[in-house]
């Protein structure tokens, strides 16, 4: 009696911005920093809790993510640098709508 072949088990999908099988180790954490900075300006600029911090994250995230961008190797960079950026840009401009720097 012969077996039917045995089907490949499907791989559980795994994500990863190295998508070109390099380390990226200075660009991934500034993507990190975007998007951490860009989140945290965002949600406190829409509290209004502290614009002075909302406004120099938000500054800051947008800074570090245009460098970031003109850096970045792979697509998958790219678009979390591109979601951090247009966060800290909305939130810097949130803690500029409240007061910005003064």
């Amino acid at each position: 009696m012969s077996q039917a072949p045995a089907r490949p088990r499907p791989r559980a999908r795994h994500f990863t911005l190295n998508s070109d099988g390099q380390r990226h180790p200075l660009i991934n954490s500034a993507a990190a920093y975007t998007i951490l900075a860009g989140l945290a300006s965002f949600v406190l600029g829409m509290l209004s809790l502290n614009h002075f911090i909302t406004t120099v994250l938000g500054l800051t995230g947008f800074i570090v993510g245009m460098l970031a961008q003109m850096l970045s190797a792979t697509r998958a960079e790219r678009m979390f640098i591109v979601f951090g950026i247009v966060a800290s840009f909305v939130g810097m401009g949130l803690g500029f709508a409240h007061g910005g720097f003064s």
